[in-house]
């Protein structure tokens, strides 16, 4: 494996911003201090006042490999993440096959071992029925359990109470849950049908799946998660209400109920769907402006703990059918960190709340292994950024299989120039090199009996 110097560079790690070369040896962070130049390295990136960040680890994606290939593949999907300066992600479950067993999951990841150019992991899906295939998994090599509480794409709805709640008093591992009230949604689902039909404009989306059906189930999986003492993850927040669940105050290595906010939450508000369409139609929905600003702020505050996308690729033709035929969900991972460094240049986000939020937090609350931070002895994954470099979003520079993004006219101020995934040049301003995969998550967990 070639070895690489990035001199000149602004780091941003652990806090703080400070001007250190960074040496690369092994696929590991060597050295990281001042003046590195008299080492020699096989390749040298000369920065020049850029800014390395940790690459960022996306806990939400869905890639749709196997069975949906036709929106998505691993390799693509991976590939416009490693663009993105998205180093390493989790994928969930809802793919055809689900998976649903031990067996399925482990397909999955020689899939991602052969095509994928950034580090993976791979959810497990809870069912109604798989409790014992839950207790099989091994901790240190898969990164959690999904659940889905409302119906969304791949319908792996766990509406079994019996069964959720053995679920949570049994599973030792993280329990990742999409958190909607199934039933409030369908109930609103019927009366905006009896006035519109199938073609109920998208702007009752937030309507549909209301406010009311997110924190029903939010507030439900947190209770049950307080008395069971479960480590608990509460994907993609989509209302300030559900903010108020989750506590700032404890250090997020003693807490056992965490929070996400997605990229589309803290970006786009019902006031978008005029324009935008089924092109923002996500599950649960993006809502108010007051929502949009109230995540925001638990994401400053701490009552929210990761920021990731929930890139979910469906085609232009899928998207553009009726309101009730057209599925949810968007690609954003090749777009999540300059959306966010534009929040920084908007004065809304701070570099290293990015950095903690996208990456510091992700590695903390999975247990993952020797990732996240820049590091000696860490595996050298890295997004290096030009903070004033602006782009426009374009079919042609979009890289998802789908070829469209809810950003394409968007002109982004900062650009991503290289991204270094387990110690490879994976990507080098527009250019990728594919000689090496990336590799598998691994845990450090301590699991009780």
């Amino acid at each position: 494996m070639k070895s690489i110097l990035i001199t000149g560079a602004n780091i941003v790690n652990e806090g703080e911003i400070t001007r250190s070369d960074i040496l690369v040896k092994d696929g590991l962070i060597y050295n990281v201090g001042k003046d590195l130049s008299e080492f020699d390295a096989d390749i040298h990136i000369k920065a020049d006042g850029k800014y390395i960040f940790p690459g960022l680890i996306d806990d939400q994606v869905h890639f749709r490999e196997p069975g949906l290939t036709h929106k998505a593949e691993i390799y693509t999907e991976a590939k416009a993440a490693v663009a993105g300066g998205v180093t390493s992600y989790m994928e969930m479950p809802n793919t055809v096959p689900q998976a649903v067993t031990i067996e399925l999951l482990e397909e999955k990841y020689k899939i991602a071992s052969e095509k994928s150019l950034a580090n993976y992991s791979f959810f497990f899906g809870a069912t109604n029925d798989n409790i014992d295939e839950i207790l099989k998994l091994d901790p240190e090599n898969v990164c959690g359990v999904k659940v889905f509480q409302g119906s969304s794409t791949g319908n792996m709805l766990v509406d079994n109470q019996e069964s959720l709640e053995r679920i949570f008093a049994e599973c030792k591992m993280l329990i990742a849950t999409h958190s909607e009230n199934d039933n409030i949604i369908k109930a609103n689902l019927e009366k905006y049908k009896k006035e519109y039909g199938e073609d109920i404009p998208v702007k009752f989306h937030p309507k549909i799946r209301s406010e009311e059906a997110c924190y029903d189930a939010s507030k439900k999986v947190v209770d049950m998660a307080r008395r069971y003492g479960s480590k608990l993850h509460v994907l993609h927040i989509s209302t300030g209400k559900e903010v108020e669940l989750f506590d700032p105050h404890i250090p997020l290595e003693e807490k056992r109920i965490t929070a996400e906010a997605c990229i589309h939450h803290l970006w786009f508000s019902e006031d978008d769907y005029e324009e935008k369409g089924n092109l923002i139609k996500w599950n649960p929905a993006v809502k108010t402006k007051d929502d949009r600003e109230r995540i925001l702020e638990g994401v400053k505050n701490g009552n929210i703990d990761v920021i990731a996308t929930d890139h979910a690729p469906h085609t232009l033709e899928e998207k553009s059918k009726s309101y009730t035929s057209a599925p949810s969900g968007g690609p954003l991972v090749q777009h999540s960190l300059v959306a966010l460094l534009d929040m920084y240049h908007d004065g809304k986000l701070r570099l290293d709340e990015i950095v903690q939020k996208a990456v510091h937090n992700v590695a903390i609350l999975f247990e993952i292994d020797k990732r996240g931070f820049i590091r000696p002895g860490y595996h050298a994954d890295l997004a290096i950024v030009d903070l004033d470099s602006p782009w426009t979003v374009g079919k042609e520079n979009i890289l998802s299989k789908c070829g469209w993004s809810p950003f394409e006219g968007h002109t982004f101020k900062s650009k991503v120039t290289h991204t270094i995934v387990s110690g490879h040049l994976a990507y080098e301003n527009g250019t990728f090199h594919e000689g090496q995969k990336g590799q598998r998550l691994k845990f450090s967990r301590k699991i009780e009996d």
